[in-house]
């Protein structure tokens, strides 16, 4: 209990969110068990140390990529054994240093949503979240077809696809992994695929016969 308030204390000093706020419709998960790649980024909050504190991005080496952190790795090993390296390194300027640190998962999602761009975002994250954080779907979007490209287990991209109408089941409790590529597909019309490619067969039809007929008077 107490390192929960102090978690929430920090961050709400840096003015930054307190997980559960944001995406408290996910159940919690321990950030001990993920592990970062490059292009993540690891939450650093120093109480009473604002310029050893921001979100600062994972390198190929799995350092992080700032001067101040730059011998710090936290990549490519799980993140408890990243905060231990964290402590150890925090622990050159101060005795016992307190801080907390959060692993931020990078994710892209593209296709009909309101703002797509790539975030860097909790792990608990569901896909769902993820779409709601990119601006939702908009009003072209089919939300019974949403695909995420990923890498499997042997290093091989695989797609998934996932039902955002289907509020309760499986399709709301995948979350997010890092590299995630998030594809909200656009909604079938058949105005816009069917007829009217229809009619304009139809007119390409006509355009012959009319020069046939045409070349049979004269």
């Amino acid at each position: 209990m107490r390192n929960l308030l102090l978690r929430s204390a920090l961050l709400g000093c840096l003015g930054l969110p307190v997980a559960g706020m944001v995406l408290a419709q996910s159940p919690a998960s321990s950030p001990d068990q993920v592990t970062l790649a490059a292009g993540d980024s690891i939450r650093i909050v120093v109480w009473r140390k604002p310029e050893m504190s921001g979100d600062f991005i994972v390198g190929p080496d799995g350092t992080i990529t700032h001067p101040l952190y730059q011998s710090v790795r936290i990549g490519g090993i799980p993140f408890a054994t990243a905060r231990v390296n964290l402590r150890n390194f925090l622990a050159r300027f101060e005795q016992d240093p307190q801080f907390v640190a959060e692993p931020m998962i990078r994710v892209a999602v593209s296709g009909e949503v309101g703002r797509p761009q790539v975030f860097a975002l909790r792990p608990e994250t569901t896909i769902a979240d993820a779409v709601a954080q990119a601006g939702g779907p908009n009003q072209f979007a089919n939300r019974e077809s949403v695909r995420v490209l990923r890498k499997g287990a042997d290093g091989r991209p695989r797609e998934l696809r996932l039902n955002l109408l289907q509020p309760e089941g499986y399709s709301a409790s995948v979350r997010i992994q890092s590299g995630d590529q998030i594809v909200v597909d656009r909604r079938k019309s058949f105005f816009r695929e069917v007829f009217l490619p229809g009619l304009s067969v139809l007119g390409s039809v006509a355009s012959i016969y009319l020069l046939v007929d045409r070349a049979g008077r004269n």
